[in-house]
């Protein structure tokens, strides 16, 4: 369930790394990531300090590289299909960077963020793509606006740019198990 903008059944940990949505914004948008920190490594808290700005810069030479970031995203889903909100969705979480769908710009100024625990190099877990489902669900019954066609992934908002989901993200089985979980506004527009 959502309330007040937020999943009641999400771990919720807050980023500063939000702003207030343009005013009459209409979330219509749900962008789909992945991350993995350090690249290819899951757990240990990674992901909470680089979107709460206090990563470690010594802790990894790659966390040196990123340190100096502010970026966030509504969710995170982990490996094992537990759920992190850092913003709430009627804020704009930064997730999206330089952006474009449809011929809009700045899409995380109309979009919600999703991070899923992963890599490019690995495929996803079920519990993860059930999760997602699910959350999916919850968010276009809450967000009419955003129907299937409207789902999409990093790589599709900011091409040559940036890769997420990946090549392991299954397109196909998350659109199938999203079939029960739409709102049904959503439904009758794919």
């Amino acid at each position: 369930m959502i309330v007040d903008h937020r999943l009641s059944f999400a771990r919720q940990v807050s980023s500063p790394n939000c702003s207030e949505r343009p005013e009459g914004t209409v979330i219509d948008l749900l962008v789909i990531h992945n991350i993995s920190l350090p690249p290819g490594e899951y757990g240990g808290g990674h992901v909470d300090a680089l979107f709460c700005n206090q990563l470690d810069p010594a802790a990894h030479s790659y966390f040196a590289e990123i340190a100096h970031l502010r970026v966030s995203a509504h969710l995170l889903i982990d490996r094992e299909g537990a759920v992190t909100q850092y913003v709430p969705f009627d804020r704009k979480a930064w997730h999206a960077g330089a952006s474009t769908f449809c011929g809009r710009e700045n899409c995380n100024d109309f979009s919600i963020g999703i991070e899923l625990e992963g890599s490019d190099f690995e495929p996803f877990t079920a519990a993860q793509y059930e999760q997602l489902a699910r959350v999916t669900g919850l968010i276009t019954a809450a967000y009419p606006g955003i129907t299937p066609d409207r789902i999409t992934g990093h790589s599709d908002i900011a091409p040559g740019r940036k890769t997420d989901p990946g090549p392991h993200f299954n397109w196909q089985q998350f659109r199938a198990s999203c079939q029960s979980t739409l709102a049904p506004e959503a439904k009758h527009s794919a």
